[in-house]
C-alpha cells in the first residue's frame, strides 16, 4: 500500500541534472540545520572545550563526521521505499505486543526515549530564555523561557514556522560567521592557538572525568538521533519520495529514484558542511578562551559565561552581539527541533494502530497538537531544574543510546527490504557497519555510567 503522505499520485518529476537545479531543490538540510546548529554546539561543545581543553578535538571531529552516512543511507531507503521513519523501524524483526497488535521492539525503545528528548528541549528553551536575559537583566530567565515556550506553541500550532525558520537561518548563518571571525581574532590576542596546542587533541585520549560530557556532546552534536528521525519527514514534505513515484515497475522509476537519491546525498553534504563550520569554532573558543580562564558554564549563568568566548576575542562590545546571536541560534534550534518532533510523533499513533495512515487530516491535526504541547511540556522541566547543561545532557545521553538502533536498522532495511537496484555500494555498507559498531560502544559506555 502506498502511503499518501509519502507518495502523492501523479507527483513524479525528473531529477535535477545540473548543480544550479540541485541548489534549487535543497531544503531538508536547510531546515534541520536550524536544529543542528544550536544547543549542542553553543552549549555542550563549548562546555566540553572549557572543561577538557583541546584534549578531545578528535572526539569533536568524530561527532561531526560519523553520523552523516546514516542520515544519507536511511534517507536513501525512505526515498526508494516511500516509508516514513517510524514505519521503517516497525519493519525490523522482533515483535512485542502493543495496544492494538504486535509492533517492533524498536518502536517501544524509541518511544521510551521520547521523554528524555522532551527534557533536552527544555534545556534549549532555557538557554534561549537566558539569552534574552542578557539584554534584559531585570527579567528572570524563567519568565523569558515561559514566553519563548508559549510563542513556539502558537507558531507550531498555526504551522507558520517554516517562513520564520528561513529568516532565523539567515541569522544563524551570520552567527556562525561571527564565531569563525572570533576564532580568527583569537589569533591576535593572548589566547592565540599554535600547533602544539592542537596536537594533543589528536591523540585519541578520552579522559574518564570528562566522559559524561563527551558522550552528551556526541549525542547532541552533528546529526543527532532526533534529527535522524525527523530528516526523512522533511525529505517527504520537500517531495523527494513523490518525485520518485510509487510504481517501481515503471521503466522510468529507476532513473528517477537514482536521481533523487543523488539529490538527497547532495543535501546531506550541505548539512555536513554547515555543521562542521559551526561546531569546530565553538570547541576551539571554549578550549582556547574559557578553559584558559578556568570558566565553567553552569546553571542560570550558562549563557552569560559563554559570552566570554566573544568578549575576550572581539572586545566588550561583542557581549551584545553574542546575546543576539545566541538567541537566534538557540531559538532556531527550538523551532526546528520541536517542529521535527511534531512531524514524527503522530506516526506513533499510526504504527500502534490508533490512526489509519491514509487519514491525512488526522495526521495534520496531531502534528499541530504535538507542536503546541511539546514546548510547554519541555518548559516544565526547565522550571523544575533551571540548568540547561544538565537538561541537555539527559536528552543527549538518551540520544546516544538511540544512534546504534538507527544505524543498525539502516543496515537491516537495506539488506532485507530495499530494492536491490538502488542499494548502497559495498564500501558504503562497510562504513555503515563501522559507524554502527562505534555507536554501539558509545551506547555501552552510557549504560555503564548509568548503572554505576
Amino acid at each position: 500500500m502506498i502511503d499518501p503522505y509519502t507518495v502523492r499520485e501523479g507527483g513524479e518529476r525528473p531529477p535535477p541534472a545540473t548543480w544550479r537545479s540541485r541548489l534549487g531543490h535543497l531544503g531538508p538540510s536547510v531546515v534541520i540545520s536550524g536544529s543542528i546548529v544550536g544547543s549542542g554546539e553553543l552549549i555542550l561543545t563549548s562546555s566540553l572545550g572549557a572543561a577538557a581543553g583541546f584534549a578531545l578535538l578528535w572526539w569533536v571531529l568524530m561527532s561531526c563526521w560519523s553520523k552523516s552516512i546514516v542520515q544519507a543511507e536511511f534517507g536513501r531507503y525512505v526515498v526508494a521505499s516511500g516509508d516514513t521513519y517510524l514505519r521503517a523501524l516497525n519493519r525490523v524483526p522482533g515483535r512485542i505486543p502493543g495496544p492494538r497488535g504486535a509492533v517492533s521492539w524498536t518502536l517501544w525503545f524509541s518511544l521510551a526515549a521520547f521523554i528524555p528528548g522532551v527534557i533536552g528541549v527544555g534545556g534549549i528553551i532555557g538557554g534561549t530564555g537566558q539569552a534574552i536575559s542578557l539584554f534584559l537583566p531585570g527579567i528572570d530567565s524563567r519568565w523569558s523561557s515561559t514566553f519563548i515556550a508559549l510563542l513556539t506553541s502558537v507558531i507550531l500550532y498555526n504551522g507558520s514556522y517554516l517562513r520564520l525558520e528561513r529568516v532565523l537561518l539567515v541569522l544563524v548563518a551570520g552567527f556562525t560567521a561571527a564565531t569563525v571571525i572570533s576564532v580568527v581574532s583569537m589569533q591576535f590576542t593572548d589566547y592565540r592557538l599554535a600547533w602544539q596546542d592542537l596536537a594533543p587533541g589528536l591523540d585519541f585520549a578520552l579522559p574518564a572525568e570528562h566522559l559524561v560530557l563527551a558522550l552528551a556532546m556526541y549525542g547532541s552534536t552533528g546529526v543527532n538521533s532526533a534529527e535522524l528521525a525527523s530528516y526523512p519527514y522533511w525529505c517527504i514534505e520537500k517531495g523527494y519520495t513523490s518525485f520518485t513515484g510509487g510504481n517501481r515497475s515503471d521503466p522510468a522509476w529507476l532513473h528517477r529514484a537514482r536521481g533523487w537519491i543523488g539529490m538527497l546525498q547532495f543535501d546531506v553534504w550541505v548539512t555536513l558542511l554547515i555543521l562542521s563550520c559551526a561546531t569546530l569554532p565553538f570547541f576551539l573558543l571554549g578550549a582556547g578562551v574559557l578553559h584558559v580562564q578556568g570558566l565553567r558554564p553552569q546553571g542560570l549563568e550558562t549563557v552569560s559565561v559563554l559570552s566570554a568566548m566573544f568578549t575576550q576575542t572581539l572586545g566588550g562590545w561583542a557581549f551584545w552581539l553574542f546575546g543576539a546571536a545566541a538567541f537566534c541560534i538557540l531559538y532556531s534550534s527550538v523551532l526546528a527541533g520541536t517542529g521535527g518532533i511534531s512531524r514524527y510523533a503522530p506516526d506513533y499513533l499510526i504504527e500502534f494502530g490508533y490512526i489509519d495512515r491514509r487519514n491525512l487530516g488526522a495526521r495534520t491535526r496531531w502534528t499541530q497538537v504535538v507542536g503546541a504541547a511539546l514546548p510547554v511540556a519541555s518548559l516544565f522541566f526547565y522550571l523544575l531544574n533551571p540548568n540547561p547543561i544538565m537538561l541537555l545532557t539527559v536528552g543527549a545521553l538518551m540520544g546516544a543510546l538511540l544512534l546504534p538502533l538507527q544505524s543498525g536498522a539502516t543496515i537491516w532495511l537495506q539488506r532485507n527490504v530495499m530494492d536491490d537496484r538502488v542499494r548502497s555500494s559495498a564500501p558504503v555498507h562497510f562504513f555503515l557497519w563501522v559507524t554502527f559498531l562505534f555507536q554501539l560502544v558509545m551506547a555501552m559506555l552510557v549504560i555503564t555510567y548509568a548503572v554505576w
